[in-house]
């Protein structure tokens, strides 16, 4: 298990447990106990942690968004699958926005080999996957970075996307209940986001069905697809469909 896939298991477990033993660490990662004592150490240091003798507690709500780079080892089979069915609904000839997100970068990945589609990508790493890429077109609109997690934020971005007009928006989101829609960790990102619902034709939502956070992006009837995977229960998969959702298990 490469370090910071560890680590982003680490923080799984805190942020189900609220405390871990380094002990417990070791035995579960198969690791040495300074090896779990090391890991600890650079989670404090991160803000994430508090150690204690022989273990440590979190220091953050579920509603707190975890760090871009320990997200991307988080349920990445998972991950991977709704980026291949996600891509699946996009078709040749297609303009795409393609949001920011570990979700999202998986289906960057999945349209990479695909032919002529002219794709949006909201932050870095997508557009790293997508270019010099020969069936692609790369549109990026700038603007400021959010540090750490690479989507374009800020006036520059939203006045870019709100000029253009796409077929569909592959939107990554933070959550979907039935009582907020589907919410968001960071005013910043909702506010582009919202500026490529409204420039998009259709809305195909990539989230896998562990998700919870803050800030509202819009009700459920801004997008016409959700794709997540296997784990959705079927309560929840009920009341998505009620709502208009077309949901595709991945």
């Amino acid at each position: 298990m490469e370090v910071a896939e560890r680590r982003a298991t680490v923080i799984r477990l805190l942020r189900e447990r609220g405390q871990v033993s380094v002990t417990e660490l070791s035995r579960q990662l198969s690791v040495s106990e300074m090896t779990a004592r090391r890991d600890l150490e650079f989670l404090e240091h991160e803000g994430l942690a508090r150690r204690y003798h022989g273990g440590a507690v979190t220091t953050v709500s579920r509603s707190f968004e975890v760090p871009y780079a320990a997200r991307a080892y988080d349920r990445q089979p998972q991950k991977r699958a709704i980026g291949l069915r996600a891509a699946e609904l996009i078709v040749p000839g297609e303009t795409v926005i393609v949001d920011a997100g570990t979700t999202a970068v998986e289906v960057a990945r999945a349209l990479r080999d695909r032919a002529s589609l002219l794709v949006c990508p909201l932050g870095l790493q997508a557009a790293a996957v997508l270019a010099d890429r020969p069936g692609i077109r790369l549109l990026v609109p700038g603007g400021e970075v959010r540090p750490g997690e690479g989507m374009f934020v800020g006036e520059v971005a939203r006045s870019v996307i709100a000029g253009l007009r796409f077929d569909t928006y592959v939107m990554a989101v933070g959550g979907v209940s039935r009582d907020d829609g589907f919410t968001d960790f960071s005013l910043d990102d909702v506010a582009v986001k919202q500026a490529a619902l409204g420039s998009a034709r259709r809305c195909v939502v990539a989230c896998d069905s562990s998700k919870i956070c803050f800030a509202r992006v819009g009700g459920l009837g801004v997008a016409t697809t959700l794709v997540t995977d296997a784990a959705l229960a079927d309560a929840d998969r009920t009341w998505l469909t009620e709502a208009g959702l077309g949901v595709v298990i991945a």
